[in-house]
């Protein structure tokens, strides 16, 4: 099968928006989306998926959407977690070897990252990602990859991410409703860091900050390593929400405000510009003006960014991160805010755009940053498809076929019941293969009226 044929796809299930994409890679190495499509999620509170239901009826409409788009039909995806539920936690590990004179084996550096998914953790969590942060060899620090060094003691410090069991399960039973599988869960901030981040970033030290609807992601990197990674339970819906308390006034009114017309910072909005919302069923309109919107917005972003510059203290790289802040997530389209965050953080501030590795004639469409995460998802999924080439096809090209109607999940009622016969998903990635995959890698909006 040639590199044209193998097609990936994803599904980011986030508090907004819920994204179905798919895509392949070309001869460069660049990665051609062929089909994107987005509804809106209401079952997804703080990027935990609170109603099935509505949950379904999205992931259908985007997933019908964008096979139609592409004429890419797929059977399994790759999904991004998230949530307010997500912690790390550093550990180390250690194993004793038989023999000084014998070369450290690929095996036993396996080993070494299957003992962490034994640690202890509490009841209804568990292990999403191990991740080497170095390896220490008969006392000699800073290894990189301790494979074909000799030594007696083989030892190591993690970086491990942990979620909730039943946020995950909930996740796969709405990819399941919707005659899909699950072929890998990755946390969200490594996929968009994958999308928006480039190599020297990672190496010199960044931190991404990935602002959604519903929470605000992070990831810490130096040396090219992973070193720390939070979920805060904050996002840009908290900023409409405050306008919509704030001006008294309708939500979608609020986001409308926000998108077009909201600054992060209070001092610089303009003071005699005031925009005219309609009144709520037939009242008068109410003026509001540009600068207390932006005096709004700029207190739920302070805050904001507190959580966030406290995760970034609170990983011990504070003072190493020489590429400062990326900024990526739909939040990271309100106007001024790159300025905000660099005052607040005294680092430098980009908008990360997931243009790095992006190409085709969709390329300007997607080069968003509220598409980071899934095209990242789409980039796993590659580093997934090239250790298994032989035996996992994402895609195929075939003639889009509308689905009959009685397949449609409306209600659970209508439901079919599945039994073993129905429903029988693949045999999930062993421990030992996903962890081999691991190693294998070491806004100015023109002005419009509110309507």
């Amino acid at each position: 099968m040639s590199s044209k044929e193998q097609y990936v796809a994803a599904i980011d299930i986030g508090t907004t928006k819920i994204v179905a994409i798919v895509g392949r890679k070309n001869e460069n190495g660049k990665i051609e989306i062929l089909g994107l499509s987005k509804a809106l999620s209401k079952g997804v509170k703080r990027g935990v998926v609170m109603n099935i239901e509505e949950t379904v009826n999205a992931i259908q409409t985007t997933v019908e959407d964008v096979q139609k788009r592409s004429g890419i039909m797929f059977s399994e995806v790759f999904v991004g977690i998230a949530g307010q539920h997500i912690k790390s936690m550093k550990n180390r590990g250690y194993i004793l070897r038989d023999s000084y004179e014998d070369e450290i084996r690929k095996e036993e550096v396996f080993r070494l990252i299957e003992d962490m998914h034994k640690i202890h953790i509490d009841i209804g969590e568990e292990i999403i990602h191990v991740i080497p942060q170095n390896f220490i060899v008969d006392n000699e620090t800073g290894v990189k990859s301790p494979i074909g060094m000799c030594g007696r003691r083989l030892e190591a410090n993690f970086h491990i991410v942990i979620g909730q069991v039943a946020a995950a399960k909930n996740i796969e039973k709405c990819i399941r409703k919707v005659n899909l599988s699950v072929k890998d869960m990755i946390l969200e901030p490594l996929a968009s860091s994958d999308a928006v981040l480039t190599d020297d970033e990672k190496e010199a030290g960044v931190a991404l900050v990935d602002i959604g609807g519903g929470t605000t992601d992070l990831a810490v990197y130096y040396d090219n390593i992973i070193r720390h990674t939070a979920v805060i339970p904050l996002g840009g819906n908290v900023v409409t929400k405050d306008i919509k308390e704030g001006c008294a006034i309708l939500q979608r009114h609020a986001e409308q405000l926000k998108i077009q017309y909201g600054s992060a910072l209070g001092d610089i909005a303009p003071e005699d510009k005031v925009v005219s919302i309609p009144g709520i069923s037939g009242r008068e309109p109410k003026e509001i003006s540009f600068r207390s919107l932006a005096y709004i917005i700029q207190s739920r972003m302070e805050e904001i960014i507190d959580f966030v510059n406290f995760e970034i203290q609170n990983s011990g790289y504070a003072d190493k991160l020489a590429a400062g802040v990326v900024i990526t997530g739909g939040g990271a389209m309100l106007k001024h805010l790159p300025q905000l965050m660099k005052f607040k953080t005294a680092m430098d501030v980009r908008i990360g755009l997931p243009n790095e590795h992006l190409t085709g004639v969709g390329r300007d469409e997607i080069n968003q940053p509220m598409y980071a995460t899934a095209v990242g998802l789409v980039m796993r999924g590659f580093e997934y498809l090239e250790m298994y080439k032989k035996s996992f096809s994402a895609g195929r090209k075939e003639v889009y076929v509308t689905p009959p109607v009685r397949e449609r999940i409306d209600h659970d009622e209508a439901e079919p019941k599945e039994t073993e016969e129905q429903y029988q998903p693949e045999p999930k990635t062993s421990l030992t293969e996903k962890i081999k995959i691991m190693m294998m890698k070491m806004f100015e909006v023109e002005d419009q009226p509110i309507n």
